[in-house]
């Protein structure tokens, strides 16, 4: 049956490996597009330009970031969960190491390559991690817990939040080119596509039996 208690625990492996595999290879997709050097993510571009203000690498300073943001969900009172602890820490890591692995590359059609390839990459890891249902990441919460607080749309409260980290990293060093532009209007469909792609079916208990009726009498005419 496939809401018992043994599916779900079997699931749960799976579930795991999504959040982490996930995160991961989202901070693979940012250091993708950090070397394709033709604009980043909204996040991206305040991280950069953070890095850039402070010698810290952009990974380090994604954790501080994300840690920062975390804890503004307290007055919200917001409810973290494993995978949002877990993207302070693993997108930061991946971030740094694919940077230490991946050279620059000098030719226009490789960057370009690098920037399609890390926004389609960025896509698969956000429908990974969000589709395990381990919490969301610090960011993503701090756009519901805004939405809760000041009663604004969604749509609203990210854009706002997107456009001055966006505006903020720019004018620390942050990179902004059509890579961002592009992001912007591919992440949505992608993110959609991917999480139904690897949505992991919840755990629901089996519907109590339907209580035998009595027979109706069948009148004539």
């Amino acid at each position: 049956m496939s809401g018992s208690p043994r599916s779900a625990t079997t699931r749960l492996p799976r579930r795991l490996t999504q959040l982490y595999v996930g995160l991961a290879l989202y901070g693979v997709s940012s250091a993708v597009l950090v070397r394709g050097g033709l604009g980043l993510e909204p996040w991206g571009v305040l991280h950069q330009g953070l890095s850039e203000r402070t010698g810290l690498t952009i990974g380090v300073v994604s954790i501080v970031v994300g840690a920062v943001v975390l804890l503004l969900w307290i007055p919200m009172r917001q409810r973290p969960g494993l995978g949002t602890v877990s993207n302070v820490v693993v997108v930061g890591i991946a971030m740094d190491g694919t940077l230490a692995l991946v050279p620059q590359v000098p030719s226009l059609g490789g960057r370009v390559a690098l920037m399609l390839g890390g926004i389609v990459l960025n896509g698969v890891a956000t429908g990974l991690y969000i589709a395990a249902r381990f919490g969301p990441g610090p960011r993503d919460g701090l756009m519901t817990g805004l939405h809760q607080v000041t009663g604004g749309s969604l749509r609203l409260v990210r854009t706002a939040i997107e456009v001055a980290v966006v505006g903020t990293g720019f004018l620390l060093g942050g990179t902004i080119g059509v890579g961002t532009v592009v992001y912007a209007l591919a992440i949505g469909p992608l993110a959609q596509y991917f999480l139904r792609l690897f949505a992991v079916p919840e755990h629901r208990a089996p519907r109590p039996a339907a209580a035998p009726q009595e027979p109706r009498a069948i009148l004539p005419g």
